[in-house]
């Protein structure tokens, strides 16, 4: 059971949200909060797998909170939620380490798939936003131009393909039949020889190669 925080501070946006999750069978809402410093709390309490943080908030903005829980618990996923244009917050916000950005305007299906995505370990991007981030980031450094299937094994790109589409480590393991330590191997290869930092980078290359 994935157990989501859900801070937003419009009591019927919370409900709402509520009410989207109880169709999924493996989500359940653990925690409400109507502002950052009660959702810090909730996040101290424990029982909490991923947060919805609403950026635009009163006393502490999105944003503010996102570094702040970074800062205490980094290997907790946060799915930043906004009513404002992508361009407007969506890089800043996979920049400060948020898991994914998702707008309000969003169906149920994709916030689903969104907080199944990065309780995985996993990001979510829309292709728009990937569009965003390529832009405002360019080329990483040291990454060369040659087609990645030269670059790398057979395996090796099998499991760029699935890191940049947001899959986990253990999701990957799980489809190519492999133990989760050796799919982090290989992930450790791949950003070697592609001369990127992190999965972010490596969704931003693929989009530039058109692979996604």
């Amino acid at each position: 059971m994935i157990r989501v925080l859900v801070c937003d501070d419009h009591l019927i946006v919370r409900q709402g949200i509520r009410q989207v999750l109880a169709d999924a069978a493996d989500i359940e809402v653990a925690a409400e909060a109507a502002n950052g410093p009660e959702a810090l709390a909730c996040v101290r309490a424990g029982g909490v797998d991923v947060v919805l943080l609403d950026i635009a908030m009163p006393q502490r903005d999105g944003l503010d909170i996102l570094r702040q829980l970074k800062a205490e618990a980094p290997r907790l996923p946060v799915l930043m939620l906004s009513t404002y244009p992508d361009r407007q917050y969506a890089v800043r916000s996979l920049k400060l380490g948020a898991a994914g950005y998702l707008n309000k305007s969003a169906d149920a299906e994709q916030m689903v798939d969104a907080i199944r995505r990065v309780a995985g370990g996993g990001l979510f991007i829309t292709p728009a936003v990937a569009e965003l981030l390529a832009g405002a980031l360019g080329a990483p450094g040291g990454a060369s131009e040659a087609p990645l299937a030269e670059q790398l094994s057979h395996r090796e790109y099998q499991v760029f393909r699935l890191l940049a589409g947001g899959r986990s480590v253990g999701e990957i393991a799980e489809q190519l039949v492999l133990a989760p330590n050796t799919v982090s191997t290989y992930r450790a290869r791949i950003l070697e020889k592609t001369g990127v930092r992190n999965d972010v980078e490596l969704a931003l290359l693929a989009v530039r190669r058109e692979l996604l």
